[in-house]
């Protein structure tokens, strides 16, 4: 007779945790910041970055990469964040600084901005990625993927992506024919389309060059 073993549980779905933070304040970091950027791909409109300390004792539920969420949900929990966090601090990068710097290198002192715009000075700042900016205020750890593991770096990415949105929505008033409010600046064939039409307008990066279509 065989034996019959049962199927091994499915892994839970991965999503971001504290663990990252908890680590720090064993070692003696009190304020911990989470920081991410938004906008590295598009054609148009500037980097949005986000530098978030949240409050251990009130953590907002349901936090994730931004990426990962709804736009509605993505906004709620932006709210969320704002209400709850001990502090936020959302800055961007220009399309005129990014021109200069290339895209990374405008990321980069967009993210050491961001942690010196905190009404708490951090002790330590979590970083999504592989690079540490120059000029941080204080030590830092980058983590790759770190928007999907590091609560406080998915707490950044939803006011990043939510914020960068907003400004991109505002803009599509002035320059309603590029559809700014639809595709928020990357090159969706929409885009492409307008931009064939009538050429750039000043929030365009003059620096990107048309890759494959997005949809």
């Amino acid at each position: 007779m065989k034996k019959e073993f049962a199927a091994p549980p499915l892994p839970a779905a991965a999503t971001p945790h504290f663990d990252f933070e908890r680590e720090a304040f064993a070692c003696g970091h009190r304020w911990v910041a989470g920081v991410d950027e938004v906008g590295r791909g598009p054609l148009a409109g500037p980097v949005g970055v986000a530098a978030v300390i949240l409050d251990p004792d009130d953590l907002p539920f349901g936090v994730d990469d931004s990426k990962a969420l709804p736009e509605a949900k993505r906004e709620h929990l932006c709210e969320i964040i704002f209400a709850k966090a001990l502090s936020v601090a959302i800055v961007f990068a220009s399309v005129d600084e990014i021109d200069a710097m290339n895209i990374r290198g405008a990321a980069l002192r967009a993210m050491a901005r961001a942690v010196a715009g905190l009404s708490l000075r951090p002790h330590l700042a979590l970083i999504d990625g592989r690079d540490t900016p120059d000029g941080l205020i204080c030590p830092a750890r980058p983590i790759v993927g770190g928007d999907g593991l590091s609560m406080s770096i998915a707490a950044a990415s939803i006011v990043a992506k939510t914020m960068r949105d907003a400004l991109m929505r505002n803009l599509h008033r002035d320059y309603p024919h590029y559809g700014f409010a639809e595709h928020v600046g990357y090159a969706t064939a929409a885009h492409r389309r307008a931009l064939a039409l009538s050429g750039p307008c000043p929030y365009h990066r003059r620096s990107f060059r048309l890759g494959p279509e997005e949809d």
